[in-house]
C-alpha cells in the first residue's frame, strides 16, 4: 500500500479540536470532500474552556461551515453588545452591535437573516466547541478525542510527523497547529514570539447557576456585562438560561503583590461589585474556579513549509475585547482556503503562504494595540496608576486628545479583510467608544467637508489576497505607508464614483441611486449602509482628501433604509 493510501497518511493533520481547528477541518472537507483530514484533540468533549463572547463575522463564517443552525439551536443568549463601566468616568455605558431599541421579538431557533447578520452569541464553550468538532466528523474529518501528539517531527523548518501518545506516528502534507496556548507545533519548531505589549494579567473565573441576567432585551438578547474595579475588571457573561460565566482580570504584578489566594481575590471581587452581587443573590458557585493567564504575545511566524499556526497559536490579544475566538475562525477560515488553493496549484505557493501570514499578525496585533489603549484610557484603574503609566510609556502613547486618535489608527483604518475600524470595532463603534474613553476629536470629516478628491500620490500598486467561498484570489490594492486600499467591495466602489465625481452631494446621489434600486435587497441594502463608513476610511487613511466648498451642503448622510440623504440647509451662498 503506498503512503498517500495508508492509514497513517493524511492530506491535513490538526493538532487541537476547538473552534479554530474544526472550522479548518470543515472548511477543508465543503469545498474539498476528498481529502483525508484528521483531527486530534487531546481532550474529550465536552469541556470548559473561557473566551464564551463572541462577534458578529462569526456568524458567517459558522454559516459557510453549515453549522449556524446547529448552533442557533442550542439557545445560546444573543449578544447585542456589553454595558461597561470603563473609561473616564464611573457611569456604565453601552457599546452595541445592533440597537436594543430596534431589536424585534422573533421566535428561535431563528435563520441568519435580517437582525441576526449584525448580532452575535455568548455560547457556553463546552457545548459550543463539541458542536463544531461533532460537525466537523459529519463532514469526514477524522476526529480523534483523547489523543494526545506527544512530539512533532520535524526535518529544518519542515514537519515530517507527529508521534501521539499511543506511539503511532501520523504523517501529512499540510500540518495546523491549532493547539491554542500549548503552540505543540510553534513551541516544537522553535518559533520565536514577540511580545510587543506589556501588558500581562491573570484571569479568575468560575460558573454560576441561576444568575439572573442583567438585561433581557426582546427573545434571548442581551449585553455582557464589564465592570472596572480600581485594581482589575469583571466579566458577567450569560452563557444560556441557567449558566453564567463571571471571571477577574488583574495585572500580574499586582496580584502578586495582593499576596492572597486566587480565590479570595475573586470573592472580594465579587463582594465590591455590588450590582454584580445582587444579580448572585440566588445563584450558586459550581465550585470550578479557575486561574489562567492572559499575556499578549504575537508568533513571529504563522506560515511554514507545510504548516499553519491558527488560533492562540498564533498570538493572544488581551480578552477585554472579546476578539479570540473570532480572531481564530478567520485565521482557520484564511488557513483552510490557503491550503485548498496551494492544492489547485494555480498562485505562486510563496505569495499564498506570505499573504496568510502577513494578514494574521496584521489582524493580531492590531488587536493587542487597541487593547493596550483601552487599558491605558481606563481613568476607573485608580489602584493601577503606575501600571497604566507604564504601559503608555511602553507604547509610546500620549493620551492628550491631539494625538490619541492619531496613534489608535496608526495601522490605518482599513485592513485587507474589508472592514473599517481597529481592533475589531468599525468607526462607529469606536467614536461611540471615545466619547466615553477619552476626549479624542472624533467628529465625522464627512460632517466637515463635503468636496473629496481621491489622492493616491506615492502609492505603489499591488497584489493582494481576496479570501472567498473556499478560494484564494489576487485582488489589486493600492499600499502606502505600510496602509492598505483595496480595489474590491466598499472601496472598489468608492474608487470609481471619486474617479468621476469630486462633489459629495453627487456622490451620495450616485449610492442614494443604488440603494433604491437594491431596496428590496436586505443583504445589498447592508452593504451599501457601510459606504459611508468606508468613504470615512478612506479620509482617515489618507487616500481622499478632504475640504469644504461653502457653496455646496454640509454632509449630513444618514442611510434610512431606502436610501441616504443629504442636509441641504446649510448651503451657503456665494
Amino acid at each position: 500500500m503506498s503512503a498517500l493510501n495508508s492509514l497513517d497518511h493524511f492530506d491535513v493533520a490538526i493538532i487541537g479540536g476547538g473552534p479554530a481547528g474544526s472550522t479548518v477541518g470543515c472548511l477543508l472537507k465543503k469545498y474539498n470532500p476528498d481529502l483525508r483530514v484528521v483531527i486530534f484533540e487531546r481532550e474529550v468533549f465536552p469541556r470548559d474552556h473561557v473566551g464564551e463572547s463572541l462577534l458578529p463575522p462569526i456568524s458567517p463564517i459558522l454559516v459557510e461551515m453549515g453549522c449556524w443552525d446547529k448552533v442557533e439551536a442550542a439557545d445560546f443568549p444573543i449578544k447585542i453588545g456589553a454595558t461597561l463601566r470603563w473609561g473616564k468616568n464611573p457611569e456604565l455605558w453601552d457599546f452595541e452591535f445592533f440597537p436594543a431599541e430596534s431589536f424585534k421579538d422573533e421566535p428561535r431557533p431563528a435563520k441568519y437573516e435580517g437582525q441576526r447578520r449584525l448580532t452575535a452569541f455568548q455560547v457556553d464553550r463546552a457545548i459550543y466547541d463539541d458542536i463544531l468538532l461533532r460537525h466537523s466528523s459529519e463532514m469526514g474529518c477524522d476526529v480523534r478525542q483523547g489523543a494526545k501528539v506527544a512530539a512533532v517531527l520535524s526535518e529544518g523548518e519542515k514537519v515530517t510527523g507527529l508521534r501521539l501518545d499511543s506511539g503511532q506516528t501520523i504523517t501529512a502534507r499540510y500540518y495546523v497547529d491549532a493547539s491554542g496556548n500549548s503552540g505543540i507545533l510553534r513551541r516544537a519548531l522553535n518559533v520565536n514570539c514577540d511580545y510587543p505589549s506589556t501588558l500581562q494579567n491573570i484571569a479568575i473565573w468560575d460558573y454560576w447557576q441561576n444568575a439572573e441576567w442583567a438585561v433581557k432585551i426582546g427573545v434571548g438578547a442581551t449585553r455582557i456585562q464589564v465592570r472596572s474595579l480600581t485594581y482589575g475588571w469583571l466579566w458577567f457573561i450569560p452563557l444560556g438560561p441557567t449558566r453564567t460565566s463571571i471571571g477577574f482580570v488583574v495585572p500580574v504584578e499586582y496580584f502578586k503583590r495582593l499576596g492572597k489566594r486566587p480565590a479570595e481575590i475573586y470573592r472580594q471581587a465579587l463582594e465590591e461589585e455590588q450590582a454584580i452581587a445582587a444579580l448572585l443573590k440566588d445563584a450558586s458557585s459550581e465550585g470550578r474556579l479557575e486561574t489562567t493567564k492572559d499575556w499578549s504575545f504575537l508568533a513571529e511566524k504563522q506560515v511554514g513549509d507545510n504548516w499553519f499556526l491558527v488560533g492562540e497559536s498564533a498570538g493572544f490579544a488581551d480578552p477585554i475585547l472579546s476578539a479570540g475566538v473570532s480572531m481564530a475562525q478567520i485565521g482557520a477560515q484564511q488557513a483552510a482556503y490557503t491550503i485548498l488553493e496551494l492544492d489547485r496549484k494555480t498562485l505562486e505557493p510563496d505569495w499564498l503562504k506570505e499573504e496568510f501570514g502577513k494578514r494574521q499578525k496584521r489582524r493580531i496585533s492590531t488587536h493587542i494595540s487597541f487593547a493596550d489603549y483601552w487599558y491605558v484610557a481606563n481613568a476607573q484603574f485608580s489602584d493601577l496608576k503606575v501600571f497604566t503609566a507604564e504601559l503608555a510609556k511602553a507604547n509610546g502613547l500620549d493620551l492628550t486628545p491631539d494625538k490619541a486618535w492619531r496613534w489608535l489608527a496608526q495601522g490605518g483604518f482599513i485592513d485587507e479583510d474589508l472592514t473599517v475600524g481597529a481592533g475589531g470595532f468599525n468607526l462607529l463603534s469606536i467614536r461611540s467608544s471615545t466619547d466615553f474613553l477619552t476626549d479624542l476629536a472624533t467628529d465625522s470629516p464627512l460632517e466637515e467637508n463635503n468636496v473629496l478628491k481621491l489622492d493616491l500620490a506615492g502609492a505603489t500598486w499591488q497584489d493582494g489576497a481576496s479570501y472567498s467561498e473556499g478560494r484564494v484570489s489576487k485582488s489589486p490594492c493600492y499600499v502606502r505607508d505600510g496602509k492598505v486600499l483595496p480595489l474590491r467591495g466598499h472601496f472598489g466602489i468608492l474608487v470609481q464614483l471619486l474617479q468621476r465625481e469630486t462633489s459629495l452631494p453627487k456622490i451620495v446621489e450616485a449610492m442614494d441611486h443604488m440603494a433604491k434600486a437594491r431596496a428590496a435587497d436586505p443583504v445589498a441594502m447592508t452593504f451599501l449602509s457601510m459606504l459611508p463608513e468606508a468613504m470615512e476610511g478612506m479620509i482617515r487613511d489618507g487616500w481622499i482628501t478632504a475640504s469644504y466648498d461653502p457653496k455646496q451642503p454640509r454632509a449630513m448622510l444618514t442611510n434610512s433604509g431606502a436610501g441616504f440623504h443629504l442636509n441641504r440647509d446649510t448651503i451657503t451662498e456665494p
